[in-house]
């Protein structure tokens, strides 16, 4: 029997022995590469297929995201009305999202459906026809949209401090204007789904309580599609960063708010300094009770909330310090972000502060391994992204070893004011 009277042993995350599980993976008959998780009580399943499709492929503006969005639009033989009535007969989610490199077609079911599901799926990716009333349609929806957001400092910050650290032209850098939606056309759609969706470059990670045919299942569906199992030549673009640093947009001659964006370019996760200037942005605003909150929120009210992270890309990154403030403290709120920055260069992280983070950062990563869908997203990041398959144990190395003097010197080497651009928009 349990004594009440006695205290439990707590044990910090920290000592905590961490594994991810392991992955399986097997190759369909038309060589598309999948990575299957089997675990979980649930019968449940989730099936995402991703493919290079994103808007680096795209050589238009806002093709990609549009063929991505109206893919469960209209079949040669289905209505839009007809494939989301049939999903959600059997209770299943059927979505799709688009990004810079990748775009995702994703089924969330019952594990008993699957069958019945994966033929709706290979209907979609062989024969959506992207009807003209569904794309004036989607056309006049993204342009309200758009305007509404466009009156928004926070969604406009956010567009415009990619384009200063990339520049507009290129994918990470670029967004959309009213006028591409007007210019777009469905035979530009058409062309890229047949280049980049049918014949495209594809990989599977499937998760969940899998039936035990799973294999001869996918590949009696998606093995027949006539996907490319190979790689596909990406475009080349350059980097072209604004030659200005600091920024002021007024949005709203009223506005009592600014967005505040604070950006440094930063190597991609391959860089030998990523695992560690994670720990240090965790230390600097990565969680609530973080400097930068301790700070700015806790002490001198500028703010709801602030945030520092570092937006991982797959060719680069960008460290990032997102708030929005009121407009009379907002440099104020600035000032204060670059003293948190060199504090951390001038004096070492103390072992309590450090030991904190360490455990909060190894508790997230027993969140990231709980169940099976939050394993298969960490496999399908490390798989897309090229990682070496025990990054996850380097991860935890990296963590539990990293020193304060390590930290500090990463501080000193990136944490510079004069390097960050400076956005400020009311």
């Amino acid at each position: 029997m349990i004594n009440r009277k006695q205290q439990p042993h707590i044990t910090d995350p920290i000592h905590l022995p961490l594994q991810l599980p392991a992955a399986e993976t097997f190759t369909l008959s038309n060589g598309v590469q999948v990575y299957a998780v089997k675990a979980g009580a649930q019968e449940v399943v989730q099936l995402e297929l991703v493919f290079d499709a994103g808007n680096w492929y795209e050589q238009k503006n806002i093709v990609a995201a549009s063929t991505n969005f109206l893919l469960k639009n209209g079949t040669r033989h289905k209505t839009a009305f007809q494939l989301n009535e049939q999903v959600e007969m059997y209770g299943a989610y059927l979505n799709r999202a688009c990004y810079f490199e990748r775009a995702s077609v994703s089924l969330h079911s019952l594990s008993k459906f699957l069958p019945q599901l994966l033929p709706l799926l290979v209907e979609v990716l062989s024969e959506s026809v992207f009807p003209e009333e569904e794309i004036h349609i989607y056309r006049q929806n993204m342009q309200q949209r758009l305007s509404v957001n466009l009156k928004k400092p926070d969604f406009v910050a956010n567009r415009l401090i990619d384009a200063y650290v990339f520049g507009e032209q290129h994918p990470y850098g670029k967004y959309s204007h009213l006028s591409d939606y007007d210019a777009l056309t469905r035979n530009e759609i058409l062309q890229f789904f047949q280049q980049y969706y049918q014949n495209g470059q594809c990989t599977v990670f499937i998760a969940g309580n899998l039936p035990n045919n799973i294999e001869a299942l996918l590949n009696h569906s998606i093995g027949q599609l006539p996907l490319n199992g190979t790689a596909l030549v990406k475009p080349e673009y350059s980097i072209q960063p604004a030659a200005q640093k600091k920024y002021f947009v007024l949005n709203d001659d009223n506005g009592v708010q600014a967005a505040i964006r604070l950006a440094l370019p930063f190597p991609n996760r391959h860089h030998p300094d990523f695992l560690k200037a994670q720990l240090l942005n965790t230390v600097l605003g990565g969680y609530f009770g973080s400097r930068l909150m301790s700070n700015i929120r806790e002490d001198k009210g500028y703010t709801y909330g602030i945030h520092s992270y570092i937006q991982a890309f797959q060719q680069q990154s960008v460290w990032m310090v997102s708030t929005e403030a009121g407009r009379q403290v907002s440099e104020a709120a600035i000032e204060e972000t670059y003293k948190e920055m060199l504090k951390l260069q001038q004096q070492p992280i103390d072992e309590a502060e450090l030991s904190l983070v360490k455990n909060f950062l190894i508790g997230t990563l027993l969140g990231d391994i709980d169940g099976p869908f939050h394993i298969i997203e960490r496999w399908k990041n490390y798989v897309l992204n090229n990682m070496p398959m025990n990054y996850f144990d380097i991860t935890v190395q990296n963590i539990k070893s990293t020193t304060a003097e390590e930290l500090q010197q990463l501080a000193k080497k990136y944490l510079n004011p004069e390097n960050f651009y400076e956005l400020q928009v009311v």
